[in-house]
């Protein structure tokens, strides 16, 4: 029962380190080559499903996204979508090398929405996720 402890203890160590370490690999090299690579390539295949989404403090990331019409729609993988839980919440987007201004709002409340919106945006999205680890639905209407 012992050597039980400890090797799961260490199986939990060992995917808590990957966790980490690929978090901090998106953070700290891959998104800044997405980001690199949207701005010096904006007409480049990448550029067709991702954006640059900058928040109020500045902070700036890509996130795949879907535009219809004046609306931007961005499903939130993790826990940033708390920034635009209250809603109106003003934002910068790059999306094909143009600036633009809107405003967030998570989407809490709408299973069905987020779910009709979610089939157009991460068509191919496992199905068999559990409900608690799919991404949050932001909406952002344009300026």
């Amino acid at each position: 029962m012992k050597w039980l402890l400890i090797i799961l203890a260490a199986i939990v160590g060992i995917l808590l380190l990957l966790w980490f370490g690929a978090q901090a690999y998106f953070a700290l090299i891959g998104n800044a080559s997405v980001t690199e690579e949207l701005r010096t390539d904006p007409n480049g295949e990448r550029a067709t499903r991702v954006m640059l989404l900058t928040f109020p403090d500045g902070t700036e990331f890509p996130v795949n996204y879907l535009r219809e019409g004046d609306r931007v729609f961005v499903g939130a993988d993790g826990r940033w979508w708390r920034a635009f839980r209250d809603g109106n919440v003003p934002v910068k987007l790059f999306i094909k090398g143009e600036e633009h201004t809107g405003r967030a709002l998570t989407v809490l409340d709408d299973p069905g929405y987020t779910q009709d919106v979610f089939t157009r945006l991460r068509p191919t999205a496992p199905k068999w996720l559990p409900g608690w680890l799919n991404a949050r639905l932001v909406v952002i209407d344009l300026d």
